[in-house]
């Protein structure tokens, strides 16, 4: 455990990210992965481009949206930072304090 924290800690001080970021990135890939929220028989084209996302940086986000779709998205934030290629901690750096944003952009999904 003090292994992790110590290894969060370090994320945190290189990149600025904080837990409350990774819980938006996970949000975020929840959507990325699958944009209806669970509805069943709902279909949606997303062009996730205008968020600056790359086919690479999609695909990453989807697998990490797959792993975690049930999951709360408090998952600690060094988990989460091995399973991001570079490509994807870059453009997660960058746009940190934006990614509340994707969220929005959906009808709200009941948390329950």
């Amino acid at each position: 455990m003090k292994q992790s924290r110590s290894q969060g800690m370090e994320i945190q001080k290189r990149t600025g990210l904080e837990p409350k970021h990774f819980a938006d990135l996970v949000r975020a890939s929840q959507l990325v992965f699958d944009p209806t929220g669970g509805v069943f028989g709902r279909h949606l084209h997303v062009d996730w481009s205008i968020f600056g996302l790359s086919p690479h940086i999609i695909e990453n986000l989807r697998q990490l949206g797959e792993k975690y779709q049930y999951a709360s998205p408090h998952v600690p934030m060094e988990i989460i930072w091995i399973q991001l290629t570079p490509e994807t901690r870059s453009w997660f750096i960058e746009h940190k304090d934006t990614l509340w944003q994707i969220e929005e952009v959906f009808p709200p999904i009941d948390e329950d």
